[in-house]
């Protein structure tokens, strides 16, 4: 029975000693280390110099077309707005498809015309842009800033003609 109690005491002692060696691989509760995550700089990053633009003379004679575009639809507005915007007051009394309202109607559909070629010209514009950005060229300035002037234009008219159709009696 010594012997027994001997062998189990050992046994026990062994078994205590061989747990303390494993290494706990589970805890019950998080790590306070920073995650990597929370090591990594939030800064923004350092861009290279960008390269300036090369002139590019065949650009530039597209431009120059895009240009006179915008600026025929820019003066062939404005004073087809304005008769537009008398034939809508002409047509108040009117009843939709009377005379005078067609009349308003065709007033608008003409600048709808301005609009849709101001539209197409800002259209070809983004499509140059994109492709510059597509061939991996730097923004042209020329080509930036005639876009900008073809939105603010093609804006100032989509918010003149949706002004004058308000007036319209059936609107």
């Amino acid at each position: 029975m010594k012997n027994r109690l001997v062998l189990s005491a050992s046994m026990l002692s062994a078994a205590l000693l061989s747990t303390g060696c494993v290494e706990q691989r589970v805890s019950r509760y998080p790590s306070l280390q920073p995650r990597p995550i929370e090591r990594r700089s939030n800064a923004e990053p350092v861009a290279a110099a960008s390269a300036s633009a090369v002139p590019d003379p065949s650009l530039d004679a597209t431009l120059v077309t895009y240009a006179k575009t915008l600026a025929t639809t820019d003066t062939g507005f404005t004073p087809a707005a304005d008769a537009a915007e008398r034939a809508v007051r002409a047509a108040r009394g009117d009843t939709p498809g009377g005379e005078r309202w067609i009349t308003a109607q065709t007033a608008l559909a003409k600048l709808d015309s301005f609009r849709a070629a101001t539209s197409s010209a800002v259209t070809d514009l983004d499509e140059l842009a994109i492709g510059r950005a597509r061939d991996a060229k730097p923004p042209y300035p020329a080509l930036e800033a005639l876009h900008a002037r073809g939105e603010a234009q093609l804006t100032a008219e989509v918010n003149r003609i949706a002004a004058i159709q308000a007036m319209l009696p059936g609107k």
